[in-house]
């Protein structure tokens, strides 16, 4: 029997983010994944610090992304890999009411360091954007394969992974410790994202499930620097390939491809670029997010060695080194999780 202060499952960002909090504490832990199906491995990989439907910063936005920024840039020294590409964020706007909201928004506190005042000329005959772009400074691509894949490497190395999916029913809860299997622990933290609606422990109605697609497309005449945003990211991959996307399905929780989802992202870069393109590949997965847009930290009242951190919707990259370490104070230091972050609110 295997005996270390916690049980992780899930090794998406929000997993690694705890980890790395687990590692700096000098806490003993073994983490549990296989990960194809998961949030981070099936997004886009963007983070970005602002809402550019309407020109607004997200959610505490100004506490979460110096934390990030941190996270990734350490993280990627860790790895000898540099996980974290900063690339601005290219904003079509779409007529002049746009350019002048652009303007406003780019003036206020809170934005002002994301969003640049001076509007960017369509520098590109392939890009459809005759009102110009919005330039969000700060953002960046995170090389969320490659990061996923060494990090578990990285925890091979150590002994510290099992890779396999998460069996619930072998997770027998005591009052002051959990068993898995051959291995006990002080506590276990779920960071299973859409996984836990496959969680007995979890409360199912809690999470949301937003399925999201992607289609891979090659664009040899784009030569796109940076990420474009119109009605779907699109974002350079490497080799004049690009993800686009992404689709919001609350309705199909499944991770199956659809042609619905297709044509749709077709439909909307077709309005974005002028030059021939070719569709090589597509991808689904689902969001973990809530009613509130809120994530879910903590434990439930039943269960205190039982811990969640969950929900992070679209702005994972974002939120999750910051949350993490605000749980992980919780759990080691008893400081408060706010109230409109603790899972008991869902109750």
């Amino acid at each position: 029997m295997k005996n270390v202060d916690y049980i992780v499952v899930g090794l998406g960002i929000a997993g690694i983010s705890f980890c790395e909090q687990l590692e700096q504490r000098n806490l003993s832990y073994i983490a549990i994944d296989k990960a194809e199906n998961g949030a981070s491995f099936k997004s886009g990989g963007v983070l970005n610090p602002t809402i550019l439907k309407r020109f607004t910063a997200a959610w505490n936005a100004s506490e979460f992304y110096p934390v990030a920024v941190d996270f990734f840039k350490d993280i990627s020294k860790m790895l000898n890999y540099e996980v974290f590409l900063e690339t601005p964020i290219y904003r079509i706007l779409n007529n002049t009411e746009e350019q002048n909201n652009w303007v406003v928004a780019s003036e206020k506190v809170g934005l002002r360091n994301f969003l640049q005042t001076e509007l960017v000329k369509n520098p590109n005959p392939e890009i459809i954007a005759p009102y110009g772009l919005g330039k969000v400074l700060g953002a960046a691509r995170i090389q969320k394969d490659e990061l996923l894949s060494l990090y578990k490497s990285h925890l091979h190395s150590t002994d510290r992974i099992i890779d396999e999916d998460f069996e619930y029913d072998q997770l027998f809860v005591e009052d002051k410790k959990v068993i898995y299997k051959d291995t006990t622990a002080g506590r276990i933290v779920f960071c299973d994202g859409p996984g836990a609606l496959q969680n007995k422990f979890f409360p199912q109605h809690a999470i949301i499930p937003n399925k999201g697609e992607y289609l891979v497309v090659h664009i040899p005449n784009l030569k796109l620097e940076g990420l474009l945003k119109g009605p779907i990211y699109l974002i350079p991959i490497g080799n004049d390939l690009y993800k686009a996307g992404a689709t919001y399905n609350r309705e199909d929780a499944t991770v199956a491809t659809t042609e619905s989802a297709r044509e749709e992202i077709e439909t909307k870069l077709q309005r974005m670029i002028s030059c021939p393109y070719e569709v090589v590949g597509q991808t689904a997965g689902v969001r973990p997010t809530t009613r509130d847009r809120k994530p879910l930290l903590g434990s439930l009242d039943k269960n205190l060695n039982v811990v969640f951190f969950n929900g992070l919707g679209t702005h994972g990259f974002l939120m999750a080194p910051y949350l993490a370490k605000l749980l992980c104070d919780n759990l080691e230091l008893g400081t408060a999780i706010p109230s409109e972050m603790d899972i008991k609110r869902v109750l």
